[in-house]
């Protein structure tokens, strides 16, 4: 293994927290012996570019610092590679460093893990979906979920927490039970009219909130979590436990264990790790293995 580690940067990231990260990240990994190089970019595509380089490159790892959306980025650099991903959790909403039980807003703690992951082989195998040549590691959204992502993204006067919370208020005035048509693995198609349909390979979206509870990352599988047709009535009763992962008990709540899924609605759009993915339809499958982590202790799941 190479002792040279990249450092793959989103200085924007929990509003300017990525930048200040990075330094006492790259401190603790130069403490423990690693020259440390790191990679910005002018915009995503060109950070990208630059991350897919030093993979290919042979670097020792690529350690994202930023938030999901940094490590959604770096997931599409490594995934179905041999590099070790290792992740300084420092955004607004970090699921993919909370499934993993990594430090979160602790850059310096998240360096010196990843430097004893890289010396010890604390190296785990975990799962990703992945939708066409895209990469996920936390879970897909569509439904009343990622429509409040859309009308959150158009609220450009207003930012924060306080955005979404105003969005969600917004889409239940306007909110309908969405028809679905839905293919689970090789099954036969349904049609189904639903609230949301949430695809998790990681348990948690939009910072802690564990909407496919029981997701394990290195199962092989997906657990899908279809909120079925409710009222307005119903749906705020049944929000709040999301928190907690209690909605999974409600009647109108159902989980599914799949390795593929196929959905099919109009007018809802996609997101995963909190990207915007694309318009319905879509396939997503899970692939096992597909990325190597640097975790606490010792490896598992490899």
């Amino acid at each position: 293994m190479t002792s040279e580690i990249t450092l793959f940067v989103n200085p924007t990231a929990g509003r300017g927290r990525g930048a200040h990260a990075a330094q006492p990240a790259a401190s603790a990994l130069r403490d423990a012996g690693f020259s440390v190089r790191t990679v910005l970019g002018e915009d995503a595509d060109d950070a990208l570019r630059r991350a897919r380089e030093a993979v290919a490159g042979g670097t020792g790892a690529l350690i994202a610092v930023g938030g999901d959306g940094m490590m959604s980025l770096a997931l599409q650099a490594v995934a179905g590679t041999m590099t070790p991903l290792g992740v300084v959790a420092v955004g607004t909403g970090n699921d993919f460093a909370r499934a993993l039980g990594l430090p979160i807003r602790d850059p310096a703690a998240a360096g010196r893990l990843a430097a004893e992951a890289l010396k010890g082989g604390g190296v785990r195998e975990i799962d990703l979906g992945r939708v066409g040549e895209r990469w996920f590691g936390s879970v897909l959204a569509s439904g009343f979920d990622s429509r409040v992502n859309d009308r959150g993204n158009r609220m450009r006067w207003v930012g924060g927490r306080f955005k979404y919370d105003l969005a969600i208020l917004a889409e239940l005035a306007a909110f309908k039970p969405i028809p679905y048509r839905v293919r689970l693995d090789d099954g036969p198609v349904r049609e189904i009219e639903a609230t949301l349909i949430a695809v998790g390979n990681g348990s948690t979206y939009g910072g802690g909130m564990r909407i496919c509870a029981d997701a394990v990352m290195d199962d092989g599988l997906f657990d899908v979590t279809v909120v079925g047709d409710c009222s307005r009535t119903t749906l705020l009763k049944v929000f709040p436990r999301v928190y907690k992962g209690t909605h999974l008990s409600h009647p109108k709540v159902t989980v599914h264990r799949v390795s593929s899924i196929e959905l099919v609605a109009a007018g809802v759009t996609a997101y995963a790790d909190g990207e915007q993915l694309g318009a319905l339809p879509l396939t997503a499958h899970c692939v096992p293995g597909a990325v190597r982590v640097l975790v606490p202790g010792s490896p598992t799941g490899i």
